[in-house]
């Protein structure tokens, strides 16, 4: 399975982060440990939601979707 997840900060709340991995727990304890450049400066990050897909290609083109304009839109109004 890949997941797409969504991360929110709980140091600086409304900081979200969106990525794609195919190990969730590894991938959030990385976040957390300040092993990603992108993410270590707003650590400690809560996973708010994932979604899992058998394709790789289609979890990696929903997290482009929620990375653009509307698809941040999106998963401010729709996931929470």
């Amino acid at each position: 399975m890949h997941y797409v997840y969504l991360l929110e900060s709980s140091a600086y709340p409304g900081q979200r982060y969106v990525g794609v991995t195919s190990d969730l727990r590894k991938r959030l304890a990385e976040h957390n440990a300040g092993k990603s450049p992108h993410t270590s400066k707003y650590a400690p990050w809560l996973l708010v939601t994932y979604i899992g897909f058998s394709d790789n290609q289609k979890a990696e083109a929903f997290e482009r979707y929620l990375k653009s304009g509307s698809g941040h839109a999106f998963a401010k109004r729709r996931l929470r």
